[in-house]
C-alpha cells in the first residue's frame, strides 16, 4: 500500500476489500466501538469511466452504517480532488453544516451510501487509511477533566490531543492540520468524543487504532487497581440496601415494573422497551456516586443521541415495594419531563427542531437494572448498550481523573442538530403496528403461526407462545430473531405459566399491547361418547385458558396505560349447531361471550376486545392435522384430504379459508383503521348463512 503523498494509490478493488475487512474486525469488538459508531476510510485509484484516466477516490463508511456489518454498498465513494477543493469554498464554522450537501457534488458515479458528517475528517487527513472510533477507554481519556495532560502521560508525542469540537468540516481541517504539524503522530484523542488513527496501509491504521485503545485500557486498569489497593472504587462505596436483588426476585420485580415504566416513557410517543441487568449496570446503580454521575450525562455524540442527555434514576433501595416504587417513578417522571423541557428551552433557538419528547430513554432502578426505550426493539436495545458504554467511560474517567463530559449547550447542539433532524425525516415511515408488542398463543403452527407472521410483517414485536417450545422457537427465529420475536413455552391452563408468559413479554419488549387468544384443541365426539375428561380438557384449554391469558394481559395493559387489543380466535361453531361437537362448540360459545363481557369491562382502559369466527381452516391447521380432520371428515362422509374443499362448497363464496385469512382479520381489527371498534365478532368463513350474527 502507498501513502497519500505518493503518486500511485492502491487499486479500487484492493482498497475497498481491505477497508471492509478492517471495518468488520474493528466493529466486531465492543471495546473498540459501539454499534453504528465510528467510521473508517481508504483512499485508492479507479478509472474515470468518462475520460478513461485514473482518478483518486475516497471510500468512507456512509451515514448510519455499522462497522461490524459493513459491506461495499455501505460505503460512500467520493473524488478526492473535488472533496479537497471544498476547502477553498468553506464558509467557516458558523455555516459548516452546508458542507454536507456539498459532499454530494464530490460523489463518484452514483456515489454509494450517503456521505456522513465525518467525511471531511477522512478526506482531508493526508493518510491512505483513517479510523475514527468510540472505544470506552479512549472516551474515558477524552472525557477526563485533565484529558490533555493525560494524553501526553499515556502516549508521549505519539498521540495528539484535539480539543472538543462538534463533528464537521472544521474538525476535519483541525485534524488534518494536527497530523501535518506532528508527523510522528499515529493518531489523536478527540476531547469529549473518541479517537482517530491513520496509516499508510490498512493494517497499519488498524494496528495504530488498537494500540491507542490498548494503551488507554492498560492505563485505566492500572489506575483502577491502584484505587482498589486503597480500598476505593471509581463509583464510590456500595450503598447498603442498594445491592442487586437475587436473580429470581430481581427479574420478577423487573417484570412487574416494566409495563409501568414503558407507559411513562411512552407519554409523548409509544416506545418499545429493553431490560438489562448485567453486572456492569447493577454495580453502577448500587454505588454512592450514581446520582452525581448520572446527572452529568453521557458525552460521546453517539451515546447521548440515543440515551438522551441523562437518565431517570430511581432513588429508592432495592427492597422498596412495587407500589412504593411505582409511586416514586410517577413523581420522578414528572420531574424529568419538567427538567428536560427546561433543558430544551434554555438552548433552543428560532431555527431549532421542535422538541422530540420529554420522556427518558434510560431508566435506572437500584437492585433491578436498566430499562431502555426506542422506536423499535433494536433501537431500545442499542440505547441500553450505549448506556453501558457510558458507564464504562464514566468508571474509567473517574479512575484516572474526574469525569467531565462536554457541557450541556454542546450536547443540545448535537441532539437538536438540523443535520440529525434531516436524517430522522429521511427514515421510512413506520409500519402500521410499529412499537406494538403482540403475544400470540398457540403460535407454533397453523393459524397462530400465520397470525404471528402477519403481525411481525406489520411492524409488531411478537411473543410466540406455544406448548411446543421447539415449534415456537422455530417460528420466532423465522421472524427475525430476538429484536423481532421471542419464543415462550406456555400451557394456557396453568395460571403460573400464563403469568410467566406475560412477564416474558415485559422483560423482552417492555410490556404487551396486543394479545391473540388462539391456543386450542378440538375433541369431536357424539354426546354419549364425550367423557368428563374430554369436557374438562376442552374447557380448560380454551375457556379457562382464554380467561387466564386475558386476565394477565389486561393487568399489564392497565399498568401501562397505553390501551391495547385482545382478540379471541373463536369459531363459526360458537353460533352454528353441528353434530358430534358438544365440547368444542360449547367452549367456542364461552369464548365468544368472553369477548362481549371483556369489551364492556375493559373499555374504560382503552382496551378493545374483539373476536374472529373462522370456519374450516384445514390446510396448515395443527388441530385438523391432530385427528380432528379425520373425525370431521367421517361425520360428513368425505375423504380427509377433501375436507377443505367440502367446507368451501357449503359456503356462499365457495372459497377455502386459510390461516393467512384469519391473520388478515386479526390485523384489520388491531391496525389503525378500526380503532373505534370493540365487542365485534368478524366471520372468516367464506359465508356460512347459519352462522350469521343476529
Amino acid at each position: 500500500m502507498t501513502t497519500t503523498s505518493e503518486t500511485t494509490r492502491p487499486t479500487a478493488a484492493d482498497a475497498v476489500a481491505d477497508l471492509v475487512a478492517r471495518s468488520n474486525r474493528l466493529g466486531a469488538d465492543p471495546r473498540v466501538t459501539n454499534y453504528a459508531g465510528g467510521n473508517t476510510s481508504a483512499k485508492g485509484t479507479a478509472t474515470d469511466p468518462v475520460t478513461g484516466e485514473p482518478v483518486e477516490l475516497l471510500w468512507v463508511k456512509g451515514s448510519g452504517g455499522d462497522l461490524g456489518t459493513l459491506t461495499e454498498k455501505n460505503l460512500a465513494a467520493l473524488r478526492l480532488d473535488r472533496l479537497r477543493a471544498l476547502v477553498g469554498v468553506y464558509p467557516g464554522v458558523e455555516r459548516e453544516d452546508e458542507m454536507v450537501a456539498a459532499f454530494d457534488y464530490c460523489l463518484h458515479g452514483k456515489g454509494g451510501a450517503a456521505p456522513s458528517i465525518d467525511t471531511a475528517m477522512h478526506g482531508l487527513v493526508d493518510a491512505a487509511h483513517v479510523d475514527h472510533l468510540h472505544p470506552d477507554a479512549g472516551i474515558a481519556v477524552a472525557t477526563a477533566a485533565d484529558g490533555e495532560a493525560l494524553t501526553r502521560e499515556i502516549y508521549g508525542d505519539d498521540v495528539v490531543w484535539v480539543p472538543w469540537r462538534r463533528p464537521g468540516f472544521q474538525l476535519g481541517l483541525d485534524i488534518a492540520a494536527i497530523k501535518a504539524e506532528n508527523p510522528q503522530a499515529i493518531g489523536c484523542i478527540l476531547g469529549g468524543h473518541g479517537i482517530t488513527a491513520w496509516g499508510a496501509t490498512s493494517d497499519e491504521a488498524e494496528q495504530r487504532s488498537l494500540s491507542i485503545i490498548r494503551r488507554a485500557e492498560e492505563f485505566v486498569a492500572a489506575r483502577t487497581e491502584a484505587l482498589a489497593a486503597e480500598g476505593r472504587h471509581p463509583f464510590g462505596a456500595v450503598r447498603p440496601g442498594f445491592e442487586a436483588l437475587p436473580e429470581g426476585e430481581r427479574r420478577a420485580k423487573a417484570a412487574a415494573l416494566a409495563p409501568v415504566i414503558r407507559g411513562l416513557a411512552s407519554t409523548d410517543a409509544p416506545q418499545v422497551g429493553h431490560f438489562t441487568d448485567s453486572d456492569v449496570v447493577l454495580d453502577f446503580v448500587a454505588r454512592t456516586e450514581l446520582g452525581r454521575l448520572a446527572a452529568l450525562g453521557t458525552s460521546c455524540p453517539d451515546h447521548f443521541l440515543r440515551t438522551k442527555v441523562s437518565p431517570l434514576v430511581v432513588d429508592l433501595p432495592a427492597d422498596a415495594g412495587i407500589e412504593e416504587t411505582v409511586e416514586r417513578l410517577t413523581a420522578l417522571h414528572a420531574d424529568y419531563r419538567e427538567a428536560y423541557q427546561g433543558y430544551y428551552d434554555r438552548h433552543a433557538t428560532a431555527d431549532s427542531p421542535a422538541i422530540r419528547g420529554a420522556d427518558p430513554a434510560i431508566v435506572l432502578v437500584p437492585g433491578v437494572g436498566m430499562f431502555s426505550f426506542g422506536r423499535d426493539k433494536q433501537t431500545a436495545r442499542v440505547a441500553g448498550e450505549f448506556y453501558v458504554n457510558a458507564i464504562n467511560v464514566m468508571r474509567g474517567a473517574e479512575a484516572i481523573s474526574t469525569y467531565a463530559p462536554i457541557d450541556e449547550a454542546e450536547k443540545f447542539r448535537i441532539e437538536y442538530w438540523a443535520l440529525e433532524e434531516a436524517k430522522l425525516q429521511r427514515m421510512p415511515r413506520p409500519k402500521a403496528l410499529a412499537t406494538r408488542v403482540a403475544l400470540v398463543t398457540g403460535a407454533g403452527s397453523g393459524i397462530g403461526r400465520a397470525i404471528a407472521e402477519r403481525l411481525a410483517a406489520e411492524g409488531a414485536c411478537v411473543v410466540v407462545a406455544d406448548l411446543n417450545l421447539d415449534g415456537a422457537q422455530e417460528v420466532a427465529a423465522s421472524l427475525g430473531g430476538d429484536d423481532v420475536a421471542v419464543a415462550v413455552r406456555a400451557d394456557v391452563t396453568s395460571a403460573q405459566d400464563v403469568a410467566a408468559m406475560v412477564d416474558a413479554a415485559a422483560l423482552a419488549f417492555g410490556g404487551v399491547d396486543l394479545v391473540v387468544n388462539n391456543a386450542g384443541l378440538s375433541i369431536s365426539k357424539p354426546l354419549l361418547e364425550t367423557t368428563e375428561k374430554d369436557w374438562d380438557l376442552q374447557h380448560d384449554v380454551m375457556a379457562k385458558g382464554s380467561f387466564l391469558v386475558a386476565r394477565e394481559a389486561a393487568r399489564a395493559m392497565i399498568a401501562q396505560r397505553m390501551g391495547g387489543d385482545i382478540v379471541y380466535i373463536a369459531s363459526k361453531n360458537s353460533l352454528f349447531a353441528g353434530p358430534n361437537n358438544i365440547a368444542y362448540s360449547a367452549t367456542k360459545a364461552d369464548q365468544a361471550h368472553q369477548v362481549r363481557l371483556l369489551a364492556a369491562e375493559l373499555g374504560e382502559h382503552q382496551i378493545r376486545v374483539n373476536g374472529i369466527n373462522p370456519d374450516g381452516v384445514v390446510r396448515g391447521s395443527g388441530i385438523f392435522a391432530g385427528g380432528w380432520g379425520a373425525k370431521r371428515a367421517a361425520v360428513y362422509g368425505v375423504d380427509e384430504q377433501d375436507l377443505g374443499a367440502y367446507y368451501a362448497q357449503r359456503t356462499l363464496l365457495k372459497r377455502e379459508v386459510l390461516p393467512e385469512h384469519v391473520a388478515a382479520a386479526v390485523f384489520a381489527l388491531t391496525g389503525p383503521d378500526l380503532a373505534q371498534t370493540t365487542g365485534l365478532h368478524v366471520p372468516v368463513d367464506s359465508g356460512v348463512a347459519a352462522a350469521f350474527l343476529r
